[in-house]
């Protein structure tokens, strides 16, 4: 077998790979999880069809309140992320503020959900940053105040705490669909008829840009409607959102409370659902009321103000986010520290040296797993596209549908099935299942990461080695991957950023056996110590940031005398 038959034999089966990956988990987790929720379980005596297990979940106490919750902080803060996306493209895209904004992203996506989380809680809570600097001067408070937030029950500090990691993520979806619905050019046409800035993106933008930002709208919704991790430091506890719950009816000591936990995973899917069938309805109202609009031709819409509003909630998400990562480095650091007082001191790195010899498994752990994770996801994603390019044939619509399928299917629905077919089949839990999990829900964002650049390379360098008589093999290691190396390492470092931040996946396919530094501050943050967990809060929050930085300097170093092959700054 020739060289080039080998390499295009090996390249046309990553792509499956690639496919069963992302495919296979799921849809055995989820069946893995069907059957219980009907009763059948062979292992726990479950023998028969039943619908006992149903019966008991609707009569939990405050399963009504657990499923508003879930649907409306889901939809809420989809809604809002999305607007403050909108807003912000339409007043200040190719603005020098969007350029500083679009450079920040990369270091925003790289802080995990928990660590923001944990940040946010330690800015908003009744003693926290912000009720000290009011404090007493303009509150009156010499105590902390004595109200429920976050864990309000209406879910709004956890509508906070999903807004501002939704709208980087929504940013950053929209760099490359703003390329491919050529939103530049459609705005030019637009400002030369005398449309303001922001009606010309409503009205030219908008209805090209949305269809390519729908998926990944879904997705968060996805994720809001179902994240435990973020709604166990921010959500209400009387009761807790329907993912909490089942995860905490998974991990009951009565192995009987399993067949409810299936009704309630399987429940949550259809809430999911639910809310992804009340977004696309809501699309199709927008887009009938506002087609006359859009063709009414009225040059501008209230631009001073929604341009206002952009810039305020813009500066808001990103103050919230530094300011709760400031606060979770000085209570790192904070020996004593009495309400009202804004600083603690002195301060002192005893937090840490206490803290140092805790560190080490989770810091190990975590660093094994998240490597082993995105190195796997990297090499099925540069096959996947390498075979794209081969082929010459874009990514089909349902393999982009795949694509998506972890994140729009609930995470607890198809882990909890996953960890019922485990038990079945056999596979220990441990650091393999875990990687694998992890890699399920790596591997997209990877490929979403890396895809824009991979089919912007132009051929031509190929071309002009393979004339000069390269192999395929040395054409893809010494030309593609030089040439790409900065996109693939950026890429890599979302990756092990989004491994680093996996809370569910760890404990569930883990079973409690793997400890990583997110599972650690998760389990410290419904705790007394807010040193220790911010110590663990910014543990997390520094080993992706490590990932950024290598991803940033490597390219610099190994390209120092190549200026071509250096990342531009803009």
């Amino acid at each position: 077998m020739s060289r080039a038959t080998s390499y295009r034999s090996i390249v046309g089966v990553l792509p499956w790979l690639t496919i069963a990956l992302l495919s296979l988990p799921v849809a055995s987790g989820v069946l893995g999880a069907m059957a219980p929720a009907f009763g059948y379980l062979p292992v726990l005596g479950g023998d028969s069809l039943t619908l006992a297990p149903w019966r008991q979940l609707l009569e939990m106490p405050g399963l009504a309140d657990m499923t508003r919750l879930s649907v409306v902080t889901g939809l809420a803060s989809a809604a809002i992320s999305l607007g403050v996306v909108v807003l912000f493209l339409g007043s200040f895209l190719h603005t020098p503020l969007y350029r500083r904004v679009q450079r920040w992203l990369s270091p925003l996506l790289a802080v995990p959900h928990a660590a923001a989380a944990i940040g946010l809680a330690f800015l908003l809570a009744p003693s926290g940053w912000v009720a000290r600097g009011l404090s007493p001067w303009a509150t009156g408070w010499q105590y902390p105040a004595d109200f429920a937030f976050p864990g309000d029950p209406w879910g709004l500090s956890l509508i906070l705490g999903l807004v501002i990691k939704e709208v980087p993520f929504l940013l950053l979806m929209s760099l490359a669909a703003l390329v491919q619905c050529q939103a530049r050019e459609r705005l030019t046409v637009a400002r030369s008829l005398g449309y303001r800035p922001l009606t010309a993106f409503f009205k030219v933008v908008m209805p090209g840009l949305y269809p390519l930002l729908r998926l990944p709208i879904y997705a968060v919704i996805a994720f809001a409607t179902s994240t435990v991790d973020v709604a166990m430091i921010l959500g209400p506890t009387t009761p807790n959102t329907l993912a909490v719950s089942v995860v905490g009816w998974l991990n009951d000591p009565s192995l009987s409370m399993r067949f409810m936990a299936s009704a309630g995973a399987i429940l949550q899917m259809l809430l999911t659902l639910m809310a992804l069938g009340i977004w696309y309805a809501l699309e199709r109202l927008v887009a009938s009321l506002s087609r006359h609009w859009c063709q009414d031709g009225r040059r501008q819409c209230g631009e001073r103000w929604l341009g206002g509003m952009a810039l305020m909630a813009i500066r808001l998400v990103l103050g919230l986010m530094l300011a709760g990562l400031a606060g979770l480095t000085l209570w790192s650091v904070a020996a004593y520290w009495p309400f009202p007082e804004f600083l603690p001191w002195p301060p002192t790195v005893q937090n840490w040296q206490a803290a140092a010899d805790d560190l080490i498994v989770p810091v190990g752990q975590s660093l094994l797993v998240a490597t082993a994770a995105t190195l796997l996801s990297l090499v099925l994603v540069l096959g996947s596209l390498e075979a794209e390019t081969l082929k010459r044939r874009p990514l089909r619509p349902w393999a982009q549908v795949i694509l998506y399928l972890p994140l729009l299917v609930p995470s607890v629905a198809f882990l909890f099935g996953l960890v019922m077919m485990q038990a079945q089949v056999g596979i220990r839990p441990g650091l393999g299942a875990v990687i694998v999990g992890h890699a399920v829900f790596v591997l997209p964002y990877v490929f979403l990461s890396l895809a824009e650049s991979y089919r912007r390379l132009d051929p031509r360098w190929s071309q002009q080695a393979r004339s000069l008589g390269a192999g395929p093999w040395r054409v893809f290691l010494r030309v593609r991957i030089p040439l790409l190396l900065a996109p693939i390492l950026t890429a890599a470092a979302v990756g092990f950023a989004v491994s680093i931040g996996q809370y569910l996946p760890t404990v569930l396919m883990g079973a409690g056996r793997v400890v990583t530094v997110t599972t650690e501050a998760v389990s410290l943050a419904s705790g007394g110590d807010r040193r220790l967990t911010a110590i663990f809060a910014l543990a997390q929050l520094l080993l992706p940031a490590l990932g950024f930085l290598l991803a940033m300097f490597v390219p610099r170093y190994l390209f120092r005398r190549r200026q071509g092959l250096l990342p531009r700054s803009d």
